[in-house]
């Protein structure tokens, strides 16, 4: 008798203490949940396996990357279901329960094993980043963490980002686009810093080239672009020849410890940080402060999560870490103001975005899925269904507030103090130039 779903949902109801919100198909054909719900499909048993070997968010990612999970229907609707009811319960409840000890938990394991098949658990899928070595956030690992996430394929890129190449948080009108929200954020960020002709200015994670190119082309800044990707650099260069904007744009292969060339005018830092880490982020800060001339600007654009009551108790997210961004860290916002301004900074302007980063990973994700045969040949089926789920699941955690963005903008102080800014800053909001 094919009955896995109908079991596997009543060991789950049992575990929750309620009714289960999604429908469950089984590698046996059978089905069980609330008719016309989003459908977790479990392909095989080995996703049991991994489960019971990973309990929680490593477990089923791995069995999400290797296909033998899957989703049928609203994809965003399914993920804001089970992390209602699951991740955010399991948030609350961490430090009250101990796993082991909860007969719950211990049932619910039980029942998944007599259904999970022969053991041993399968090995992670090849897409999964293999546990690193040495100090957290040295040159060399912060190297290999960018290659992971970066040098999957600049056409890959293509399809997920489209022609802006940018990405970041987009800055959206009601009615926009993404190519026009992207090309507003560039904007706002080159106003932001006040750039004008001949201002030297420094991209820090300069990515493929984009918020260079349009500091060159739409205000005459001289750009220094630095990214630890190599294929990113190439693309870069490429582009930024087309242009015909070889004499004002320099695009390096640098760890941004290693500038050296400044005093640059401004800098400009745009989803960059977050790869930097607890343990360098006032380092990161001391030696922007160091790049920038007196009177100068820094452009900080960095996602922020919300604050812990126990900050010690902070975890990097386990999927994120192993399939998306290895080793990036998030920091409370006002953890990197206060951090900016101990290294000399004067903050000027905080401006949170954070509905408009919902906004541009839903277009990625469209993006990703209308193109979705062609990403997966060039990459892989388990590359394509990381950034279909870290997408989507990024995108609601923007929505409800799990997670944040701002664009932190500061100041090296001139002499005597002064911050060579207008007495009304926000004059950045006015028409683009050019």
């Amino acid at each position: 008798m094919a009955d896995a779903a109908l079991r596997l949902t009543a060991l789950a109801e049992e575990l929750l203490g309620e009714r289960l919100p999604v429908r469950i198909r089984a590698w046996d054909g059978s089905e069980s949940g609330p008719p016309g719900a989003p459908v977790l499909v479990i392909h095989s048993r080995r996703a049991l396996r991994r489960l019971l070997w990973k309990p929680g968010e490593l477990g089923l990612a791995r069995a999400w990357v290797a296909g033998e999970l899957d989703i049928e229907g609203d994809l965003y609707e399914a993920l804001d279901l089970m992390a209602s009811l699951i991740w955010d319960r399991g948030a609350e409840t961490k430090d009250s329960v101990h796993p082991v000890r909860d007969p719950k938990v211990r049932a619910f394991a039980k029942g998944l094993l007599q259904l999970a098949g022969p053991w041993p658990p399968p090995p992670p899928p090849p897409e999964e980043v293999r546990r690193r070595s040495g100090t957290l956030h040295t040159k060399r690992r912060d190297k290999e963490a960018i290659s992971h996430h970066y040098d999957v394929g600049n056409d890959f890129y293509e399809l997920v980002l489209g022609p802006s190449m940018v990405y970041s948080c987009a800055y959206w009108e009601d009615d926009g686009n993404l190519e026009d929200a992207q090309r507003d954020k560039l904007d706002l960020v080159c106003r932001k810093l006040a750039l004008k002709e001949g201002d030297r200015l420094l991209d820090v994670g300069c990515g493929w080239g984009s918020m260079a190119i349009h500091a060159a082309r739409e205000y005459g800044a001289r750009v220094t672009g630095v990214t630890l990707s190599v294929e990113q650099a190439a693309y870069a260069r490429k582009r930024i020849a087309e242009e015909g904007l070889t004499d004002r744009i320099e695009i390096r292969v640098q760890d941004y410890r290693d500038v050296r060339d400044g005093p640059y005018v401004a800098i400009s830092s745009i989803g960059m940080a977050e790869h930097v880490g607890s343990v360098r982020f006032r380092e990161y800060a001391d030696d922007l402060y160091a790049l920038l001339k007196p009177g100068g600007r820094l452009l900080n654009h960095q996602i922020a999560r919300r604050p812990e009551k126990d900050e010690s108790a902070y975890h990097v997210d386990e999927f994120i870490d192993a399939y998306v961004f290895p080793d990036g860290e998030l920091a409370p916002v006002g953890r990197t103001v206060t951090t900016l301004e101990e290294a000399g900074f004067e903050a000027r302007d905080v401006e949170s975005i954070r509905e408009h980063y919902a906004l541009t990973l839903r277009s990625w994700v469209t993006n990703l899925e209308k193109n979705w045969d062609r990403a997966v040949r060039m990459t892989s089926p388990g590359r394509a269904r990381v950034w279909r789920l870290y997408m989507a699941a990024s995108a609601l955690s923007f929505e409800h507030n799990k997670i944040g963005v701002n664009q932190i903008l500061v100041v090296r102080p001139a002499e005597g103090g002064s911050s060579r800014m207008p007495l009304r800053a926000r004059d950045w909001t006015a028409s683009a130039t050019g």
